[in-house]
């Protein structure tokens, strides 16, 4: 598949998707977004994806944000939609794939781009990384999820503070907060993100779906996460990843999961 503002690569049960804008500092608009639903998806579907890793190109940014220009004279309902579509499309989609995704942050990750790395299963940076929400310097708030994903990582009052203050925040603070797992130098970020790609890879790939789906199901409002929890894990119990499991604890070896 050909695309304008990405770059999808897959090789050894890996998909790396590259944001390839950085004379614009890899901001996001619509074209960048739909581009990458198309590649998320395609990995997601590709029996031989086992992990996603998502990154912008350069040494600058990972996303620097949204592209204000595009809605910069949108009405009231025109930045509804805008932010409905957006997050229907790519930050709760992401968020909800049942491949792992990992984000390396490399760089900026601000509005939108900090809002698409929180989308990601998990994070890792680069020492040079800054974050943050600024968007009520423009006189809006955080629309692709900012407002709820960040909470829930990094806690209440330091989610108000960082949107608030409009600020940003340094790598080696965002790991502090828990906003990401690892920081390091810029030169080992994918090598790191694809070393723990392949301690996933690893591990049954059907188990780790069905885990995504029961953590997000803590996040969702009306939904009981004990419950998912526990279809979850009935639902292993009639796959072949668990008899090989199972089987290879008992016989004391290494499983074999289908496509490892």
């Amino acid at each position: 598949m050909s695309y304008s503002n990405i770059l999808s690569q897959s090789s050894n049960g890996i998909t790396t998707i590259t944001i390839n804008r950085s004379n614009k500092l890899n901001a996001l608009n619509k074209s960048t977004i739909q581009e990458l639903h198309e590649a998320f998806n395609k990995a997601n579907n590709d029996s031989a994806t086992k992990v996603i890793i998502i990154t912008g190109s350069g040494e600058k940014a990972f996303v620097a944000g949204a592209d204000i220009s595009e809605f910069a004279d949108f009405n009231v309902e025109e930045g509804g939609k805008l932010a409905a579509q957006g997050q229907a499309l790519l930050f709760d989609f992401v968020e909800h794939l049942s491949t792992p995704v990992i984000a390396a942050v490399n760089g900026f990750a601000l509005g939108g781009g900090l809002e698409l790395a929180m989308a990601c299963h998990f994070r890792v940076a680069s020492d040079n990384a800054k974050m943050g929400l600024p968007e009520v310097s423009l006189g809006v708030i955080p629309g692709y999820g900012g407002t709820q994903r960040l909470p829930q990582l990094v806690g209440k009052g330091r989610a108000m503070e960082i949107v608030m203050t409009a600020g940003m925040i340094d790598a080696n603070q965002a790991l502090n907060y828990g906003l990401v797992n690892h920081v390091v130098p810029q030169e080992e970020l994918l090598p790191l993100c694809e070393k723990i790609a392949g301690k996933i890879m690893r591990n049954s790939s059907v188990a780790i779906a069905e885990a995504i789906r029961a953590i997000n199901a803590n996040y969702e409002d009306g939904v009981n996460g004990f419950d998912v929890e526990i279809e979850s894990f009935g639902n292993c119990f009639g796959t072949e990843d668990f008899t090989e499991g199972t089987t290879a604890f008992l016989e004391k070896r290494k499983a074999n999961f289908p496509g490892a």
